[in-house]
């Protein structure tokens, strides 16, 4: 164990378009987005599908996917490796065919092999080639060991994009403009300031005088103050305003683009202009399908692929997230779609009580259905036999 954290301690270095605040809104917003679903495991049967009993596998991935870190710690670290870098990628140590533990791999320290000769045996193999970043010591791994999630936005197939690859001059431009405010704020004036003076003054001079200025002018402490003007001269502020040139404008223009890139609305990033907390249910439906779907579509196909045996695939199982915490509706129309389950037959009442959170009830797996339905085909005997009667 001591080897595997040294193995690791190197980290990863985080990029500069952290700082960002757009770009940094939306990976907060996808990593915490799958850390907080629980990863489910069910089985496809002729019977219909079905939560499957626990395996070591599910054990591991449910309860600790290595000693430092929970689950949804894991899988939200993975998801902004991936959105930052383009690539995730995850070790599974194996002993004796149980799961050890996970162990996700600096991305930037990893490299995709394609052995097209076969000099480690199998001819066009797949392997990947990890390199401690302070010992410089290497590590192959065969294609099935390592967990590795993508990008939807891939050249190859095999490896990712990162939005900030394909969004550089954009998310560039947005820090240019926020390193511009901060220094406006810092120096005090939204604007430079020309000053008049007569006759002459040599370059050491000049400095001095300018520096004076600035020290009466710039940061938050002297806002509002009067600045001294000496005899003879005279400061002239240039007024220019950021919204004669649509900087704000063009500031959030940037952030939408960089949101659309991600996927994410433009609620979630706080822009409320064409939305409303009203109609939040369907801006979280909307999230799901258009943004989320790919995504967990892409985990579950990966981890079922790669952590389940050829038999346990064969026979259904599989790993699926449970998206409820992102569909819930408020209470009220919760309840009503949980009623109208139950009372057609959907649900059955224990599964209705257990998306609430709710215990089993005695006579809870027995589905029932309203009193008043009958079959199509017998609709209009009841009076047939009213006429038979008479």
């Amino acid at each position: 164990m001591d080897e595997i954290i040294e193995m690791f301690k190197g980290g990863t270095v985080l990029g500069e378009n952290l700082s960002e605040v757009t770009y940094f809104t939306c990976i907060k917003m996808l990593s915490e987005s799958l850390g907080k679903l629980s990863l489910k495991f069910y089985q496809d049967t002729d019977e219909g599908v079905k939560r499957a009993k626990s395996n070591q596998v599910a054990q591991r991935l449910k309860i600790r996917p290595n000693p430092y870190m929970t689950p949804s710690t894991f899988w939200a670290t993975v998801e902004f490796n991936k959105n930052q870098y383009g690539n995730a990628y995850v070790w599974t140590r194996w002993h004796k065919g149980n799961l050890q533990d996970l162990w996700i791999l600096p991305p930037n320290s990893v490299q995709i092999l394609i052995d097209n000769a076969g000099i480690f045996g199998k001819s066009n193999a797949m392997y990947y080639l990890y390199e401690d970043p302070e010992t410089n010591k290497k590590y192959k791994f065969n294609h099935k060991e390592i967990l590795h999630f993508k990008t939807g936005t891939s050249r190859d197939g095999i490896t990712g994009l990162s939005v900030q690859q394909i969004l550089a001059s954009t998310v560039e431009g947005n820090k240019s403009s926020q390193s511009f405010m901060n220094h406006l704020y810092k120096s005090g004036l939204t604007a430079k300031a020309a000053l008049e003076y007569t006759g002459d003054l040599n370059k050491e001079a000049k400095k001095k005088l300018v520096k004076g200025f600035e020290e009466f002018s710039s940061g938050s402490e002297n806002a509002g103050k009067i600045i001294p003007v000496p005899l003879g001269m005279k400061l002239t502020p240039l007024d220019i305003k950021l919204t004669d040139s649509q900087f704000f404008e063009l500031k959030k223009y940037s952030s939408l683009q960089i949101a659309a890139a991600f996927g994410i609305k433009p609620n979630h990033i706080n822009d409320y202009e064409k939305s409303s907390y009203s109609n939040s249910e369907m801006q979280n439906l909307s999230f799901y399908v258009d943004t989320l779907l790919f995504i967990l579509k892409q985990y579950e196909e990966e981890i079922s692929y790669k952590l389940l045996s050829d038999d346990e695939q064969k026979k259904g199982y599989y790993f699926k997230f449970n998206v409820n915490s992102i569909l819930r509706a408020d209470v009220k129309t919760q309840m009503e779609s949980l009623a109208a389950g139950v009372n057609n037959g959907i649900y059955l009442i224990n599964e209705a009580r257990s998306y609430i959170d709710l215990p089993k009830v005695e006579g809870g797996d027995k589905p029932i259905v309203n009193g008043n339905y009958i079959p199509l085909k017998q609709v209009g005997n009841q009076y047939n036999k009213k006429k038979g009667g008479d």
